[in-house]
């Protein structure tokens, strides 16, 4: 029976002309569009030295965490620096950023690093993931260290042993070859994981009584519903894993997209964050009861939300989101999906790949518990 209904399921779905517009054709079309808007722009769109002023204080001296990432990275013998940085007191700091000379500027303060811009951007972007990066190991550093009954100046010594031994640098992976294009692209491929939930959403809309004819159908029948709602949804996570694959071929095959990542990790990704627009899809499909075109419409706007809150429209709307409502991003499969390319795109530590892979697999059961506690208490006075 499980096979069978496999089967069936697929050749529903594949009968479904507007499911498979969505599916298969808009993101086709969609990197099209892409590709045609900003071929002819790459070379403008590369990545400049990004010019930051640092507030020169004790502090900031006294930390050889920030002061050795920030040499490396500024350092004007190597051709890939990603930063011209000029050390500076806080009041011409902010005169420079005034003045628009530098993109934004660095305060270490009572050891928080605190940003400060005027405008968003891809730059801001990247000074950030790299304060957050600095940030995030020395914290790590000092856990350890602290576990061993250390003094701050045991401590001090041991950050450094630590950035000795273990090379603890963040590097310039992008080179000379970051554009913006990627970017969009990794939330195109984002937008199409979530797509997923449109297949599952019709296919589990269709195992419920009270959403469709064929779900009485299905209560009543002798078989099996666990088997029945599994092998939809195997079904329905089939055809997006056929989706990826046709974008990735048309991408990378026929358009020759450089994603600028390791494809493997790409490809577990992918699969993951499909897997978290088919649970998002079984939450819709549960959870409101309306017509397929109606739910379709209602899954398609939560997804573009998602999209636009992760950087397609304008990747300075990410960092704007990150800064004042961090808590939208934490929660957006989108900007889970997106933020592990640029996790594989900007650093050598996987750390944050394997955080929103983890946070992806996390969003998935919530869906799917909520959706299985919702079909739970379900009760009928007739069907």
């Amino acid at each position: 029976m499980f096979w069978h209904n496999f089967t069936y399921t697929l050749k529903t779905l594949f009968r479904n002309k507007s499911l498979i517009f969505w599916t298969f054709a808009y993101p086709l079309i969609m990197a099209s569009l892409f590709f045609m808007a900003f071929a002819n722009i790459i070379e403008d769109e590369n990545l400049k030295v990004i010019d930051l002023a640092i507030v020169n204080n004790q502090e900031y001296n006294d930390n050889m965490l920030y002061k050795q990432t920030f040499d490396t990275l500024s350092d004007k013998d190597n051709e890939d620096r990603l930063f011209n940085i000029k050390y500076v007191t806080e009041e011409k700091a902010k005169e420079l950023l005034n003045e628009e000379k530098v993109e934004g500027y660095l305060l270490l303060e009572n050891n928080t690093p605190k940003l400060t811009f005027v405008s968003n951007g891809i730059n801001q972007t990247i000074i950030k993931y790299v304060v957050d990066e600095i940030h995030d190991t020395e914290k790590l550093v000092y856990t350890m260290t602290m576990d061993m009954n250390m003094g701050m100046d045991t401590i001090s010594q041991e950050i450094e042993k630590y950035l000795t031994e273990n090379d603890i640098k963040i590097n310039n992976k992008a080179s000379d070859n970051l554009d913006y294009m990627k970017i969009e692209y990794y939330t195109l491929i984002a937008m199409v994981c979530l797509y997923a939930g449109n297949v599952a959403m019709i296919t589990i809309g269709r195992t419920l009584p009270y959403i469709k004819g064929n779900g009485k159908r299905t209560t009543i029948s002798p078989a099996k519903k666990a088997s029945i709602i599994l092998s939809s949804l195997l079904a329905s996570y089939v055809v997006q894993l056929m989706t990826i694959g046709l974008l990735f071929v048309y991408l990378l095959g026929i358009l020759g997209v450089d994603l600028g990542a390791p494809i493997p990790y790409v490809v577990l990704l992918t699969v993951i964050g499909s897997l978290a627009g088919v649970g998002l899809g079984i939450l819709i499909g549960t959870y409101v009861n309306s017509s397929e075109n109606s739910k379709t419409g209602i899954m398609i706007s939560v997804v573009m939300a998602g999209c636009f809150f992760a950087g397609m429209m304008g990747v300075g709307m990410k960092y704007l989101i990150d800064k004042n409502l961090p808590f939208i991003n934490i929660v957006n499969p989108t900007n889970m999906v997106t933020d592990g390319f640029y996790s594989l795109y900007y650093y050598t530590d996987m750390s944050r790949y394997w955080f929103n892979v983890t946070s992806l697999l996390i969003f998935t059961g919530v869906c799917v518990a909520l959706s299985l506690f919702k079909m739970g208490r379900a009760k009928y006075d007739s069907i």
